[in-house]
């Protein structure tokens, strides 16, 4: 989750030799999965086995990487935090992801839900308003071989009408109000998941359309960032 947290890095990490570290971080992460994820009820295999795989540690700033697979937040700069593992996990297993889907991903931040997803459907489009982190998250999917992620800068209020619709569409930044165009690129029969309200009063909601009709139901509260846009707030 983007929590407003300050992480301390772990003194002397950068004098383990680097396949001590490696080595450390698969451990970390099989940690992970079993205690922060499998223990709070998350239990679908496909998603179990991406969080096992993506190596956080690789979207972290290197002043925090110690911290990579703790249970909270973590800053990424300007503002922005890469989300909770149980979040990351949580949000993705509610938008049920198929192979075959095509997903749009509002808020790129670091790269890490753009990078679980790849892992579990065809192809992620992600949009991401801050430049430095749009491109710091598409040279780091790159390097590690995501060729099914898209990353564009730009204003994730307006979605990605080109590539719509949209087998599902997750939302990592919370407007006060989900934003039309976004329910619009909705493909018929897909779910988006979205943090909606003030800054410090957030629910995540879960829409599903049905029938050309959007079902809503609130999920878990929270607490993201705001939404940042150029574009007036949609109506819920």
């Amino acid at each position: 989750m983007r929590f407003f947290l300050i992480a301390v890095a772990a003194i002397g990490i950068g004098c383990q030799p680097a396949q001590t570290q490696v080595a450390d971080f698969a451990a970390q992460r099989q940690r992970m999965v079993k205690e922060q994820i499998v223990m709070r009820g998350l239990v679908t295999e496909r998603m179990l086995s991406a969080l096992r795989k993506v190596p956080r540690e690789e979207f972290v700033p290197a002043e925090y990487r110690a911290e990579s697979y703790a249970d909270k937040a973590l800053p990424i700069g300007y503002d922005q935090t890469i989300s909770q593992p149980f979040i990351v996990a949580f949000m993705t297993e509610e938008l049920q992801p198929q192979p075959t889907d095509r997903v749009l991903e509002v808020g790129t931040g670091s790269g890490y839900q753009a990078a679980i997803l790849a892992e579990l459907v065809d192809e992620v489009y992600s949009i991401e308003i801050i430049e430095p982190l749009a491109k710091n998250a598409e040279a780091t999917l790159q390097r590690l071989g995501y060729k099914n992620v898209h990353v564009k800068t730009g204003d994730g209020y307006k979605g990605w009408p080109q590539h719509a619709p949209f087998d599902s569409i997750i939302v990592t930044c919370a407007p006060e109000r989900v934003p039309q165009p976004l329910l619009d690129q909705l493909k018929e029969g897909g779910r988006m998941i979205i943090p909606v309200g003030a800054r410090f009063a957030q629910e995540l909601y879960l829409f599903e359309k049905k029938n050309g009709r959007l079902q809503q139901s609130a999920v878990l509260p929270v607490r993201f960032v705001p939404m940042l846009s150029t574009e007036k707030e949609g109506e819920k």
